[in-house]
């Protein structure tokens, strides 16, 4: 099993320990999905909206490229987690919260990328359509059915969708951005300068949360690694392809937007489409956004069903998870993210994705106090087959890490801006939402400072799960260990 050639297509780990024997891959791979994540439509958008939004073009791309060396660096943190590990993201939320106290964080992740998914599921949908010449409604069924087909296939075959997806979107983006420079007036754009801060933060507000988003399942992907990997090379790893995908589509939806004279909002991809023409080349432009958005909503509803195992793992008391019920919890996911896409997709889903952005509040303390503990206070010694044990070393609710959280959550609200709930100080701030820095930083200097006088018992070094026989993590196995 060590060899790529004898690693089975399907995937048949789920949130349980990856024994060092079944460990594969490269970091290249890294790089390569995280590029091929980020080179898709809604990441255009997302730049976009520096400018629609009112920001001129020279300093939309310097805060953007800000923004993504903030959040990206957040995200790379988490990434490096992978290997030392050999376990999802979120099981390792278990030491600052508690085995039962996770689930908290974790529900509203889940929920966070359910939402991502049925978004994303729309605009792949209107892809797929044109392609097809069927109803965008079509489209989305389409689209959902390879979801649920690559997410229950599992991490190998993710990794390879990660590959095909980067060498798709750098073709599809140089050709965009050959006929946009074509099309207009690049240098002409970039000599209209009004800096205004409130503008500014905004794009480096959009890109930070753009990466600090990856942050509650980017280790999903790099589990796998040996555990041997460099943290320095996977942090660079999955980091370089992460900023640079998201960077290259955003200066794409920032020139888009600049030069469409109102056209773009609202006609996203058909605008995208456009600047390529019509016939063959636009069918395969179609074809490259639809492709695009395979791989970010596959991460997605991956990431979905990891969260759901882990809540449910923590009251069973043990990590293994059979391919029927991986099946059931993703078939369920995918269904529920199409549904909502179905009836959203004409007026519902401009208000629905307020509200998910709404929920990116209530992970960012999570991210903030799950990397210092990683990295200041327990220093990578984790104590792994207690994660699946309550009576264990880190319990079944851990206070301090629940009440952080709670703290953190809270005090973001007064900077919040979105259409489904705007906080009190947004108007003095020129409308800008600067919420995930106040939930990344206050976060964590408070934990910090509390988990130095009062954290629980940290063991001397890194505890992992036996790996006779490449046994799931159970309480049994606990015991022993």
């Amino acid at each position: 099993m060590a060899a790529n050639d004898t690693t089975p297509l399907i995937e048949k780990r789920s949130i349980d320990y990856i024994p060092e024997a079944e460990r594969h891959g490269r970091l290249f791979s890294q790089f390569t999905l995280w590029m091929g994540a980020n080179l898709q439509i809604t990441a255009i958008v997302t730049g976009a909206l520096a400018v629609v939004l009112g920001g001129d073009v020279f300093w939309s791309l310097i805060g953007l490229l800000i923004g993504q060396l903030i959040g990206g660096g957040v995200m790379a943190l988490h990434a490096a987690q992978g290997p030392k590990l050999g376990l999802p993201q979120m099981i390792s939320s278990r030491v600052q919260f508690g085995v039962y106290g996770a689930a908290i964080p974790i529900v509203l992740v889940c929920l966070m990328y359910l939402g991502f998914t049925a978004t994303g599921t729309v605009l792949s949908g209107q892809a797929l359509g044109q392609l097809f010449g069927v109803s965008d409604s079509v489209g989305i069924l389409i689209f959902a059915s390879v979801i649920v087909l690559v997410t229950v296939l599992g991490y190998r075959v993710i990794h390879f969708i990660g590959r095909v997806a980067s060498l798709i979107g750098v073709v599809a983006f140089v050709y965009l951005f050959s006929r946009l420079m074509s099309q207009t007036d690049v240098g002409a754009l970039l000599q209209i300068r009004h800096f205004s801060w409130s503008s500014f933060l905004l794009a480096v507000s959009l890109a930070a949360s753009w990466q600090i988003a990856f942050g509650p399942y980017v280790a999903d992907y790099s589990r796998y690694l040996p555990s041997h990997t460099s943290s320095v090379k996977t942090f660079l790893a999955a980091g370089a392809g992460s900023v640079i995908g998201a960077q290259v589509a955003m200066v794409l939806g920032v020139f888009a937007a600049a030069m469409s004279n109102g056209q773009f909002a609202g006609h996203e991809v058909a605008y995208i489409v456009g600047l390529s023409g019509t016939g063959a080349t636009a069918a395969l432009l179609y074809f490259s956004i639809a492709f695009g958005k395979v791989t970010i909503s596959t991460l997605n509803s991956y990431g979905s069903f990891m969260c759901i195992a882990t809540i449910i793992s923590g009251f069973r008391g043990h990590l293994e998870v059979t391919r029927l019920q991986r099946l059931v919890f993703v078939l369920m996911i995918v269904g529920t993210a199409t549904l909502i896409a179905l009836l959203g997709q004409h007026s519902f889903l401009g208000a629905f994705k307020s509200f998910i952005l709404f929920l990116l509040a209530f992970f960012t303390p999570w991210s903030a106090i799950n990397l210092v503990d990683y990295y200041c206070i327990t220093r990578e010694r984790y104590d792994v087959p207690a994660l699946a044990d309550p009576n264990g070393r880190y319990g079944r609710w851990n206070l301090l890490g629940i009440s952080v959280y709670v703290f953190g959550v809270l005090v973001q609200l007064p900077f919040i801006s979105t259409k489904f709930y705007t906080g009190p100080l947004v108007a003095a701030l020129g409308d800008v939402d600067i919420s995930w820095i106040i939930g990344l930083v206050l976060p964590a200097a408070l934990y910090y400072v509390c988990a130095k006088k009062w954290h629980g018992t940290v063991p001397d070094h890194l505890i992992l799960p036996k790996e006779q026989g490449a046994l799931p993590i159970t309480n049994e196995l606990a015991a022993q260990a």
